[in-house]
């Protein structure tokens, strides 16, 4: 009964997610010579078995194609295990003997980790190696539809890692999946954070768990092609990153907005590598089987093939059609085709000029791609600097494939198969997920500036005795408190004051007034009274908003800045500002 199956599947997630715990006591014990050997070890088995993985998730699943999944796995072993097999995940990060402050790396704890079933093999393969690499152990919740293969990917990984020094239980596999069951694991008091790739159901789920996560939804991802880009490139890139193991990497390209003057040329490019464009009628012959009416994509057509597409919808294509593309004038649920597909079928969307495509842009990404990824194709530095002030898409791709690029495979973005997309996109960051976001940083802060209790500062005030401990003055102290004093008393024209006599001299007796005749004959020879004072400069005003670069210029030049309470204050700046005491409150 689908009952007592959930029920079976909670007990399994609480059961593995108390195991990990308990291997998690020993991994963290560690030293990071012995996580780097275990990471190496995981990282060869997984290229050792790539080929035989990624066929056993086309198999299971009928998404995309092995040789596609073979690559995706290569970015994972290879190219991910190459940026972090350096990285610094135990013990001391740094040392900054400026500030006095010393970080050290901690792991998170047990890690659960949903995989989806479109990158099934090589997802798993990442996440294993990032939770190991920051000493995390980790349970895997792998999606039903492809279970063998995720499944076997751990059963590899785990081997070899076992093998150089790996806890046993350190990373373990659901095998009596559900829903129920894998919520269970991601709220479960043993778990210590989330990493979930798949629909928008389950991110909600996981972050919806209380626990801290990491999740990456759908992304529906634009690629603006300007006139100043080289065209025969961009077709190329844009199908190769749409048709990447067909379609199934959220950050594949779904829609094509081209400017009308690159138009012609881009779609007979587009058609010579292998794209077929839709009539109005096949577009919506398409739509009609590839979308439902809730706007969710058929799951028998996810991962398909272009010419199974067409032909399940009864539309005859020429062989060797790599690519469907159907032109467009809207963004929105009254246009099934706008959103995204998984699957090598692309939008199509012609634009006057570049202002126009930045709008453009930006509806297909708030139809379902907030934060995700966007393509641009263009050699004009100021519209690709206006496309990544403008765009809500937390990767821009220039010149380059959406797919590879987003997950750092054509790009030096941080090889990764779980791609932030930031507040936007409901996620808790915009980065590339890697083991250092996986650990948590303690400071050891030494003190710099010494706080002076305010009860000592009133004995201080009063001629106590604290004060017959401090230093006496310096000739420039004095000078120093000198000059405030002047310009104090300048500022409220008190000027002009003479010392009172410090002798012990008698003071002459005040004379008599003068008679009028003399008052007067004096008044006629009295000097002109004196000239006005100059008019006081207007004091400073406050700023609102202070960067780095402000500060700096303050430190150069010897000044202060004079902010308010609700002065912006970047971070960087704050940290300078505050250290070097350049901030003077209003």
């Amino acid at each position: 009964m689908p009952e007592d199956r959930d029920l079976a599947s909670i007990a399994e997630a609480r059961d593995l997610a108390r195991r990990a715990a308990t291997a998690q006591a020993w991994l963290e014990r560690l030293s990071q010579k012995m996580i780097d050997g275990i990471v190496a070890a995981m990282a060869a088995a997984a290229a050792e078995n790539s080929r035989n993985l990624a066929r056993m998730a086309w198999e299971e699943t009928g998404f995309g194609n092995p040789n596609d999944k073979h690559i995706k796995n290569a970015i994972a072993f290879r190219d991910v295990y190459d940026h972090i097999k350096d990285m610094r995940t135990v013990g001391v990060l740094s040392r900054d003997e400026e500030r006095k402050v010393i970080e050290i790396a901690a792991p998170m704890g047990v890690v659960a980790a949903i995989i989806p079933s479109t990158n099934p093999t090589s997802t798993a393969i990442y996440k294993l190696l990032i939770c190991i690499k920051a000493r995390n152990a980790v349970v895997v919740s792998p999606h039903p539809a492809a279970q063998g293969c995720i499944a076997e990917t751990v059963r590899v990984m785990s081997e070899a890692g076992r093998a150089a020094g790996l806890p046993d239980d350190a990373i373990l596999c659901m095998e009596n999946v559900t829903l129920d069951g894998t919520r269970e694991l991601m709220q479960f008091e043993s778990v210590a954070v989330v990493i979930a790739t798949g629909g928008m159901a389950l991110v909600k789920a996981a972050y919806s768990s209380g626990k801290p996560a990491f999740g990456v939804g759908p992304g529906n991802v634009p690629a603006y092609v300007h006139a100043s880009a080289g065209i025969a490139k961009a077709a190329r890139d844009i199908l190769a990153g749409k048709c990447f193991d067909n379609g199934t990497i959220c950050a594949s390209e779904q829609a094509v907005v081209v400017d009308h003057e690159a138009a012609t040329p881009l779609r007979d490019e587009m058609g010579r590598n292998g794209a077929y464009f839709l009539s109005e009628g096949e577009a919506k012959a398409v739509a009609g089987v590839l979308v439902g009416a809730d706007l969710h994509v058929n799951p028998k057509l996810v991962g398909k093939p272009a010419e199974e597409i067409a032909g399940a919808a009864g539309v005859e294509v020429p062989p060797g059609t790599r690519c469907l593309i159907a032109k467009l004038e809207v963004v929105g649920p009254s246009e099934p085709l706008s959103i995204e597909k998984l699957s090598p079928v692309l939008a199509w969307y012609e634009v006057s000029d570049w202002q126009e495509g930045c709008e453009r842009c930006k509806e297909i990404l708030r139809f379902g791609g907030m934060g995700h990824t966007l393509a641009i194709h263009c050699n004009d530095e100021e519209i690709i600097t206006a496309f990544g002030l403008e765009k809500p898409a937390s990767r821009i791709c220039v010149n380059a494939p959406a797919s590879h690029g987003a997950v750092g495979y054509s790009t030096s973005l941080p090889p990764s198969f779980t791609l932030g997309c930031g507040a936007g996109g409901n996620n808790i960051t915009s980065d590339n997920i890697t083991p250092l976001h996986l650990i948590d940083i303690k400071r050891i802060a030494y003190e710099t500036r010494e706080v002076i209790p305010t009860w000592v500062e009133a004995a201080d005030t009063a001629g106590g005795e604290n004060m017959e401990s401090l230093p006496p003055p310096s000739s420039s102290d004095r000078a120093v408190l000198e000059k405030l004093v002047d310009e104090f008393l300048t500022q409220r024209n008190v000027c002009n004051i003479q010392p009172q006599p410090t002798t012990d001299e008698p003071i002459a007796a005040e004379q008599p007034p003068a008679p009028e005749a003399d008052k007067e004959e004096k008044d006629t020879t009295a000097t002109a009274p004196p000239a006005p004072a100059a008019p006081l400069p207007p004091p400073p005003k406050p700023v609102d908003f202070v960067s780095e670069w402000e500060v700096r210029q303050a430190l150069r030049n010897g000044e202060s800045i004079l902010i308010h309470d609700k002065t912006i204050i970047t971070p960087l700046a704050r940290e300078l500002g505050e250290r070097e005491s350049v901030f003077v409150r209003s």
